[in-house]
């Protein structure tokens, strides 16, 4: 049998677990918004038309932030046409997803949803096809008290209190092609600096977003980011990455070892803000908001699925609805647990997306909501990661994989809350054959005892939850943990997700 060793000391901590790390995304792309977490005609929707029973499974996934429009979609919105009286609001095409955008749910509609469960609204602003104006009076409008055109219009539409929006991206994926408004670094670097500094005259101590590159493997990475920094670094106060993976050409013994590729985009970015900082003589550190991550099947999304006649462009459509299987779940945590590893640098980060669009959460319209495979290992770490990250030392095997070389088998991260005294133990076996053994040595967190054990594993990694069988996969417990004379032993089945807590 395999094995493996992981030492945890709470003396030796890599730094404070932000809550916004926990973060999703909410795009108007598909049935995100629109049978999504709206469906006024919905037997279980409230009296705004917000389905309650997607309202109670996002509260149970625990989601802190919410970016909100976009995505793509925000490069050609207009925000105004979201608010107001909905008779009123038009219906525009919306050319990032080849749909009709119809505008029943706008900034006011969503700020209200976000009290409903309990989120943070991060907000990103049009810098595609729109500019520095533009992100000034939806400022106003969502953050001023009163007094002025724009905030005594939110007053009029029935809010009299602002939203104090605190996190604003500064467009999105700027880099790309794809993108509308799509620009060289340079370029989007004085434009997201001009926007910057303007919203910084409204209120200085807004968090600002800069659109890092939309992947680690575009042509411009790294030359794209130290362009933008270097010119927006004293405006800003995040970078953004964004990721996303899947079993390309069947390939899974790369596909589970995804976090590999996460933890060097992650300290390529980090190395290259903290480049720009040391040229400048700056005091400053940019963290990372890593606001797109999940697996994605990308590669099944191609423009030929796209409705191309201009004149039956639908609403909402079934697009990007992806059904994720056992090995997508242990990917999801194990891309969590490289999140965690990164706490001291990367302070937000959006699971992208929330409802049917590459999802956690699934809904059926007139039917019913049920929770994807990858809804578990999101919503048990986000409940269990609190207070700070450890610095672990594993010693694992290691096994070769075609795209990231030779990676070790286990991986894993803990979390301590001294509040509490509950040590968290998240770990990943990425063997496809093989139960591995762990023995977790935790004598230095003194006199313990085991809290909970969980995992995610199926025989058949392909299994899935779907309408017709929603609970075929879930967590159970673990019965192999034992704790005796400071040391924990765990086996850990292959392709598995686990999180141990001690108290």
């Amino acid at each position: 049998m395999i094995s493996a060793h992981l030492t945890i000391d709470p003396h030796f901590v890599v730094g404070p677990i932000n809550r916004r790390l926990f973060g999703s995304f909410v795009e108007h792309l598909g049935r995100a918004v629109y049978e999504g977490i709206y469906e006024p005609g919905h037997a279980d929707a409230d009296e705004h038309g917000f389905r309650r029973d997607v309202i109670e499974l996002v509260r149970e996934l625990g989601v802190s932030t919410i970016r909100y429009p976009g995505g793509n979609f925000v490069s050609g919105y207009r925000w105004e046409d979201g608010v107001g009286p909905r008779a009123e609001r038009p219906r525009r095409l919306e050319l990032a997803w080849h749909s009709t955008e119809p505008n029943e749910i706008g900034l006011d509609e969503f700020a209200t949803w976000l009290d409903k469960v309990g989120s943070e609204m991060m907000y990103a602003v049009n810098l595609g096809t729109r500019g520095v104006e533009e992100a000034l009076d939806v400022l106003e409008y969502a953050n001023l008290n009163s007094g002025t055109a724009l905030s005594d219009l939110r007053i009029a539409h029935g809010t009299p209190q602002p939203y104090n929006i605190r996190m604003w991206c500064l467009g999105n994926e700027m880099d790309g092609p794809w993108q509308l408004g799509h620009s060289t670094a340079q370029s989007y670097a004085e434009l997201a600096s001009k926007t910057a500094r303007a919203m910084r005259q409204i209120d200085p101590d807004l968090e600002l977003v800069v659109c890092g590159s939309s992947s680690g493997q575009m042509p411009t990475f790294g030359a794209w980011e130290r362009t933008v920094l270097e010119e927006t670094y004293d405006a800003i106060d995040y970078i953004s990455c964004h990721a996303y993976y899947e079993p390309l050409s069947g390939d899974f013994k790369s596909f589970l070892a995804s976090a590999v590729d996460m933890d060097r985009f992650i300290d390529k970015v980090v190395a290259i803000a903290d480049g720009v900082k040391a040229v400048r003589g700056s005091d400053k550190t940019i963290n990372i908001s890593f606001d797109e991550w999940n697996v994605w099947y990308l590669s099944r999304y191609r423009e030929v699925d796209r409705v191309s006649g201009v004149d039956s462009w639908p609403v909402a459509p079934r697009i990007c609805e992806d059904t994720y299987s056992v090995a997508d779940a242990v990917v999801v945590g194990s891309l969590l647990i490289s999140l965690l590893r990164h706490a001291d640098r990367v302070t937000a980060a959006s699971l992208a997306q929330l409802v049917n669009v590459i999802a956690p959460i699934m809904t059926e319209p007139g039917g019913p909501a049920w929770r994807q495979t990858t809804f578990y290992p999101f919503a048990v770490t986000s409940r269990l990661a609190r207070g700070v990250t450890l610095d672990v030392t594993l010693d694992s095997p290691s096994y070769d994989t075609d795209r990231f070389g030779s990676v070790p088998v286990i991986d894993a991260v803990a979390t301590r809350d001294e509040a509490t005294g509950q040590t968290t133990v998240f770990v990943v076996n990425r063997g496809m054959e093989e139960e591995v053994t762990i023995d977790i040595d935790v004598r230095q967190l003194g006199s313990v005892a085991l809290q909970e054990v969980q995992s995610l594993h199926d025989d058949d990694i392909h299994a899935a939850n779907t309408l017709e069988h929603p609970d075929r996969v879930g967590l159970r417990g673990n019965q192999s943990a034992i704790l005796a004379d400071g040391m924990v032993t765990l086996q850990l089945p292959p392709v598995s997700w686990t999180a141990l807590t001690l108290g």
